[in-house]
């Protein structure tokens, strides 16, 4: 069974959301991002209690992927500190993990790949 994570981040709008999700999918880092129902945010940001609406995205990718994703989503986030929670899939359908493990398997022409025999 390939080891597949869940990532969870929240946008503070569908437009964000829509925009970095495609992203993700582009560049084969995530093989699916749902996006959720916008949500209610209540927390602590330099020592004030804030509240926000956040459009929650649940993004499946690989440990491999991780830190090419974790760039991305700093890269392209518009918060100063977005959260980046990485969850490990202790289980599930054969079929659905190895569909994830395919489409964010790194591309020939991606810089990690291995370098060709010269």
């Amino acid at each position: 069974m390939p080891e597949v994570l869940v990532v969870l981040t929240n946008c503070p709008d569908a437009a964000s959301a829509e925009a970095l999700a495609a992203l993700l999918v582009e560049r084969h880092l995530a093989a699916c991002v749902n996006i959720l129902a916008p949500c209610r945010s209540v927390y602590r940001w330099q020592d004030r209690i804030e509240t926000a609406a956040e459009v929650p995205l649940l993004i499946k990718t690989t440990p491999v992927r991780y830190a090419e994703l974790e760039a991305a989503i700093r890269d392209n986030h518009p918060y100063e500190l977005p959260e980046i929670v990485a969850v490990p899939v202790m289980r599930g359908l054969s079929g659905y993990l190895d569909w994830v493990a395919a489409e964010t398997a790194p591309l020939p022409d991606d810089a990690d790949a291995a370098p060709s025999a010269s």
